[in-house]
C-alpha cells in the first residue's frame, strides 16, 4: 500500500475530454439497473432478504475424503498437509464405572477378548486414563500445527471405552495414513523405560494385518527414535532386548487395523522414578514432541 505524507498531495487526475459524455451515460443507465435490482429482489432472486445465501451446514461426521481435503486447505505448506493421523488415547478416565460394558467380550481375530480396560495407575493414584487423553490432546496440537488432520478414537466425550475393535475400526474409516495408541505400563517397581508394540503377522478371522506390518515397523522404529531423542527416556529394561521394540499379536487394536499403527508405553507407572516423569506436565509435553517427530519422520519418507 502506497502512503502520501502530510506534506504531499495527491497527484490530480487530468480531465479527459470524454468525461461529460460518460456522465450523461451513467445517468441514464444507473436508474435502470437499480430498477432491475428492485425487480430481481422482489421475485426471490435475492434469498428474500437481499442478503448472501448462507453455506450448507456442516454434517455431523465428516468422511475421510473431507477429511483430507481439510487438511489440504488447513495445512497448506506444511509437512503433514494432506495426511490423517489417529491419536488413541488408550482406555478411558469412566471406564471404572462401567465394568460390565468394559468387561464384554469382543472379537480381534485370533481370540475374544475385553472390550476395555480400567488400565494402571502410579502408587499415587494417577491413572493411567488421565495420562494418555492430556498426552492426545498435546500431540493433537502439535500434528495439527504441522498441518494433519486428527482423528481421536475419545476425548473425555463418552461414557466408557470405545471397545478395542472399534479403536481400530475408527483408524480405519478414517483411512489414516499413520494410528498410534498411546498407554503407560504398569510392570513392577525397578523395571523403567518406554517400548513401543508392533503388530506381528496376523491372518485370523477378521484380522489381517499382513498388509502393515512392515509400515508399522516403520512407524515404530521412528517414534522409539525420537521419543528417546527428546524426552531423554531409555528403551525399556525389562523387555525389548533393549531396543525398545515388541512385537505382539494379541491386541485387538493391532490385529483389526488395517493402516499402520503402533502402540507407545511411555513408561512404567509403577516405578517411582518414571511415575514421577509421567506426572509432570513438562514432560508430557516432552513426549507429545518425541511422538510429534517420529509420526513426522514416518510420513515424509
Amino acid at each position: 500500500m502506497s502512503y502520501t505524507g502530510p506534506d504531499l498531495e495527491p497527484p490530480q487526475p487530468r480531465r479527459s475530454p470524454l468525461r461529460r459524455p460518460l456522465t450523461v451515460a451513467l445517468a441514464v443507465l444507473v436508474p435502470g439497473a437499480l430498477l432491475g435490482w428492485g425487480v430481481y429482489a422482489a421475485t426471490g432472486g435475492g434469498g428474500g432478504t437481499g442478503a448472501a445465501p448462507a453455506a450448507p451446514a456442516s454434517t455431523a461426521a465428516a468422511s475421510p475424503a473431507a477429511d483430507r481435503d481439510d487438511a489440504k486447505e488447513s495445512g497448506a505448506g506444511r509437512p503433514l498437509a494432506g495426511k490423517v493421523v489417529l491419536v488413541d488415547p488408550g482406555h478411558n478416565p469412566e471406564n471404572y464405572r462401567h465394568t460390565t460394558e468394559i468387561n464384554r467380550q469382543v472379537d480381534i481375530g485370533t481370540h475374544r477378548k475385553e472390550c476395555d480396560t480400567t488400565g494402571t495407575a502410579t502408587d499415587d493414584g494417577y491413572a493411567e486414563a488421565a495420562f494418555t487423553l492430556d498426552v492426545a490432546r498435546r500431540l493433537r496440537t502439535l500434528l495439527q500445527e504441522q498441518g494433519a488432520t486428527v482423528r481421536l478414537t475419545q476425548d473425555g466425550d463418552r461414557p466408557y471405552g470405545p471397545c478395542v475393535d472399534e479403536r481400530a475400526r475408527i483408524g480405519n474409516e478414517a483411512k489414516a495414513d499413520a494410528a498410534i495408541s498411546i498407554h503407560a505400563d504398569g510392570a513392577g517397581a525397578g523395571q523403567r523405560g518406554f517400548h513401543v508394540i508392533l503388530p506381528g503377522p496376523v491372518h485370523a478371522g477378521a484380522a489381517d494385518t499382513r498388509p502393515i506390518v512392515a509400515s508399522s515397523r516403520a512407524l515404530g522404529e521412528r517414534v522409539a527414535d525420537r521419543f528417546a531423542g527428546v524426552t531423554g527416556s531409555a528403551p525399556a529394561d525389562y523387555l525389548g532386548d533393549g531396543t525398545g521394540l515388541v512385537t505382539r499379536t494379541d491386541l485387538g487394536g493391532l490385529n483389526l487395523s488395517t493402516v499402520p499403527k503402533v502402540f507407545l508405553e511411555c513408561g512404567n507407572m509403577r516405578d517411582s522414578k518414571d511415575a514421577a516423569l509421567l506426572t509432570s506436565g513438562a514432560w508430557r509435553q516432552k513426549a507429545a514432541q518425541g511422538i510429534s517427530e517420529g509420526i513426522v519422520s514416518f510420513l515424509r519418507g
